[in-house]
């Protein structure tokens, strides 16, 4: 009989009330209404006689087994043994696939952050590089505990992200020059530099292309290299490993494109550095690209990446490309993947046969990323799957957070126009002030370019609450972004309209976003361009509504509701509720003072998402011409109002004692540019600003913070870490 009870002692219960006390318990698990108990009497074991009965519904009691009469009908005693075995082979098979799922979910069981490093894991990547991945997990992810589609999305756009490849084969391939192929012995060089010689052919012909051969240890190694030469009908050179490839040169005029498969050398061979300062020995400069072998054990591989790369810089040289060979003969692909992004290395081709030229790919990342996680194994012992844990406990290596600082900066680049010019402005901390100045000024004259900004937040002419300067300017991309770099209000003309007539000249700029009401002249001016602008103003401004003059404050009640907006106020999720309602309003200093702007106004109030308390009340009004449709204007002005409270945070962080000297203007722009970026970022709801964020947030630390105060923390110890490092001399390299 079946038991079904809310926890283990009411189905217990419920088992010795029917059975008795000598009840044998077959088997016991979980499900959705509770603990199930399968149990038979002693007595049915020995007679044969057992009800099989069905489980009793949820909730109610079991009955005892009902005596079976002995009838003619009644069923065989041997029967109904042979029935009870096969009911009870099939529980015992239930029961084998409930282990089975049991085992399997208690493998996926813990945060998502554990999981996704065990997946990580499985897949065959290493526990730091595991880390630093699950360190930087959104908090839109971090707070459940489901291993979905979306969790692994992100992990898969996080892994390719560290995955760098060629972005244009074409810029590599039409780069002249000597490209060098070095690595151990065994990992296919020749083949590789067949291939890649036959990929030079098809697309420059074989007249400016040379192979050269510096192996003449192997036995056979000239012959299989000239083979492919003359399928490919380019001529060989043959260079002895000593000798520098300046002996070469003289013979190799009207070659552009030189391709040197070197000899095969264990990275524990002393003389790999001696190989690698003959390839530099010349005035030509030499591309190193590095072949590792993917079916090498993870070890080996750390070993050669780290060897080669020593070597080369003692020989004056960089390593920074590497192309992956044997990718047929590997197991599983994320060991090598996980050397590849560990290490920052570039990576060029994949090659994954013997064919010359069809066994070797551009290298995808996102493909490469997806075929590694789907080759996931279980981990073979409980102590490998400790190892496990939350990312976040691991302060991660330097290499890593080095890659995560450039990889971070790129991003804000691409996704933030201005952004590149709020980094030139950090570049001049240090400078004599005449300098500042003057490479400010040059900077700005130029900034925003044509086309970079379609409209623009017109701040508050009046200073900031307990500083001496005011909000700058915010200019708008034709996509609604904020410009990273605002505009100082003391470099703009003077005059309301002044400004709106000049920043169209300059700029092209038609939206107008504007806290008050625009004067008179301004307003006139607006209507007859026909641009579009929207006035954030107070409860009080009063309106003339039906023939009344009237408060909009009062006029709360009387608006026709048009809906909910999800919003964020003050780093926080939130729902802006509005209203709307035709109005008249007579703008100051007009020289038509008594005819009236048809206009609308809006009513907001803004409530928390969670508990739906009314956090502010906001009013706009926008001219009639617009209709029912400026709601994004509306909105982009209330998630303005956070700008000066980050711009002051973040001026007061920016202490002259600390950085050096550092003129006022400077100061603001620094300031306020890294009050958009942060209130920018907190707004965005794409994943790639997800992601972005908890990159972020998580090369900070510290006590938790409003979200777009953390990331504005977070992104002033960016630019100091990356100032850091430029004074070491060690900036971002850039690679064709």
């Amino acid at each position: 009989m079946r038991f079904v009870g809310a926890n283990s002692r009411e189905a217990m219960r419920q088992v010795r009330a029917a059975l008795g006390d000598e009840a044998l318990i077959l088997a016991n698990r979980h499900t959705e209404q509770g603990v199930e108990i399968l149990a038979m009497a002693e007595s049915a074991a020995t007679d044969g006689n057992a009800d099989i009965g069905s489980p009793p519904r949820p909730g109610e009691p079991s009955s005892p087994p009902a005596a079976v009469p002995a009838t003619p009908a009644s069923p065989d005693p041997a029967q109904a043994f042979e029935a009870m075995s096969a009911r009870l082979l099939e529980e015992m098979r239930d029961m084998r696939a409930l282990l089975s799922r049991e085992r399997s979910q208690s493998q996926s069981t813990g945060t998502l952050g554990e999981q996704l490093v065990l997946t990580m894991l499985e897949a065959g990547f290493g526990q730091a590089l595991a880390e630093e991945v699950v360190s930087a997990l959104p908090e839109e992810l971090a707070l459940t505990t489901a291993m979905d589609e979306r969790a692994l999305a992100w992990l898969a756009r996080q892994l390719a992200r560290r995955l760098s490849g060629l972005d244009d084969e074409a810029a590599f391939m039409d780069r002249t020059g000597i490209v060098a192929l070095i690595g151990p012995t065994g990992v296919g060089k020749t083949t590789t530099t067949a291939k890649l010689a036959a990929r030079y052919v098809m697309r420059h012909g074989t007249r400016p292309v040379a192979l050269v051969t510096t192996d003449s240890f192997r036995i056979g190694a000239h012959e299989q290299l000239r083979i492919y030469s003359r399928l490919l009908d380019v001529p060989m050179y043959a260079l002895n490993a000593d000798q520098p490839v300046s002996d070469l040169l003289g013979r190799m005029k009207g070659k552009s494109w030189i391709i040197i498969d070197t000899v095969g050398m264990s990275q524990r061979d002393h003389r790999v550095i001696e190989q690698v300062s003959h390839l530099h020995g010349g005035d030509s400069p030499v591309r190193l690209v590095l072949l590792l072998n993917a079916a090498s054990q993870p070890e080996t591989l750390e070993e050669v990446v780290v060897r080669y790369r020593q070597a080369a810089q003692a020989a004056g040289g960089e390593l920074h490309d590497c192309i992956i060979t044997k990718q047929d003969e590997a197991g599983r692909l994320a060991p090598v993947l996980d050397i590849v992004m560990r290490h920052g290395l570039r990576l060029l081709f994949v090659s994954h046969g013997q064919r010359v030229p069809e066994d070797m790919a551009l290298a995808e990342p996102d493909a490469l990323i997806e075929r590694a996680l789907a080759d996931r194994a279980p981990l073979a012992s409980p102590a490998a799957r400790q190892a496990a844990e939350p990312a976040a406990r691991s302060p991660g290596n330097l290499m890593g957070q080095g890659r995560r600082l450039a990889a971070v900066l790129q991003a804000l680049r691409q996704r933030l126009p201005g952004f590149e010019h709020l980094e030139e402005v950090w570049n001049l901390l240090g400078l004599p002030s005449s300098i500042q100045q003057q490479r400010l000024e040059q900077l700005l004259a130029d900034y925003p370019r044509a086309g970079q900004a379609l409209g623009m937040i017109w701040s508050d002419r009046r200073r900031v609450p307990g500083e001496n300067w005011s909000m700058p300017d915010v200019a708008l991309s034709p996509e609604g972004t904020w410009l990273a770099l605002p505009l100082l209000q003391h470099r703009q003309v003077a005059g309301q309209q002044a400004r709106l007539e000049a920043a169209r000249e300059l700029y092209d700029i038609d939206v107008h976003l504007l806290n008050g009401l625009p004067d008179g002249e301004s307003g006139e001016w607006l209507e007859r361009q026909q641009s579009s602008w929207c006035s954030q103003v107070r409860g009080s401004q009063r309106i003339e509504y039906a023939g009344e003059r009237r408060t909009l404050a009062s006029l709360v009640d009387v608006g026709e509701a048009v809906g909910e907006v999800r919003c964020r106020f003050r780093g926080a999720p939130g729902r802006l509720d509005l209203s709307t309602l035709p109005i008249s309003v007579t703008l100051k200093g007009s020289r038509r003072d008594q005819q009236c702007l048809v206009a609308r106004a809006w009513l907001g109030e803004v409530r928390d998402e969670e508990s739906g308390k009314v956090l502010s009340k906001r009013y706009w009004i926008t001219p009639a011409r617009l209709g029912r449709e400026p709601q994004p204007l509306l909105l982009t002005l209330l998630q303005g109002d956070v700008l000066p409270q980050l711009a002051r945070r973040a001026w007061q962080r920016l202490d002259p004692a600390e950085l050096g000297e550092l003129r006022a203007d400077q100061r603001l722009l620094m300031a306020s540019g890294l009050a958009t970026v942060a209130a920018h970022l907190d707004l965005a709801e794409d994943e790639a600003a997800m992601d972005l964020r908890a990159e972020l947030l998580g090369l900070a630390s510290g006590r938790r913070r409003r979200r777009d105060v953390a990331l504005l923390e977070s992104l002033v110890q960016l630019f100091l870490v990356r100032d850091a490092i430029r004074h070491l001399g060690l900036g971002e390299r850039e690679t064709g």
